[in-house]
């Protein structure tokens, strides 16, 4: 099934997301964006491996960067392909989550799709728009996350899958 059959028309407001608290609470601090990227490697390591900047958070949408440094390039002189999906995911999971009640609700990845546009080099932007979704029954969700270097140009896209739905675990 694909994001726009999950849409909802006209869903009645919801909380917002703990996520989207999260980014709103450390926005406004002195430095609190860059805590808020330090807490991600924190809490997933193996994003934070990447060092990915997280540049905009609203609902449904995300936007994340990372860096051109010599820990994420291949032989080739450009980033790895896996520094790239693990950015991707890192983004489309975020724009997931910014989507994501407050409580009862859970999702996990099922897949992912990668396809290599271009060689990628410099400063890599990736960005997923989601619609609102309607966690009130288990569904197959299919996202989209677009990767462009510095001079805009696309480099990969990415297609994560997710089982979305709501926490029937009691918890």
């Amino acid at each position: 099934m694909t994001i726009a059959a999950l849409a909802v028309p006209s869903a009645p407001a919801v909380a917002e997301a703990t996520v989207l608290k999260q980014w709103g609470t450390f926005s406004r601090l002195p430095f609190g964006r860059r805590l808020f990227n330090l807490l991600i490697g924190i809490t997933v390591p193996y994003a934070g491996s990447i060092a990915p900047k997280v540049v905009d958070l609203s609902p449904g949408q995300a936007r994340a960067r990372m860096a051109d440094r010599r820990r994420v390039r291949n032989h080739l002189r450009s980033l790895h392909a896996v520094a790239l999906t693990n950015l991707a995911e890192l983004t489309g999971n975020l724009a997931l989550m910014s989507r994501q009640p407050p409580k009862g609700a859970r999702w996990i990845v099922t897949g992912f799709d990668s396809e290599f546009i271009r060689k990628a080099r410099g400063t890599i932007t990736a960005e997923c728009s989601l619609p609102m979704l309607d966690w009130s029954t288990a569904q197959d969700l299919d996202g989209r996350v677009e990767l462009r270097d510095t001079n805009g140009d696309l480099v990969m896209i990415a297609r994560p899958h997710w089982r979305i739905g709501p926490d029937n675990t009691g918890k």
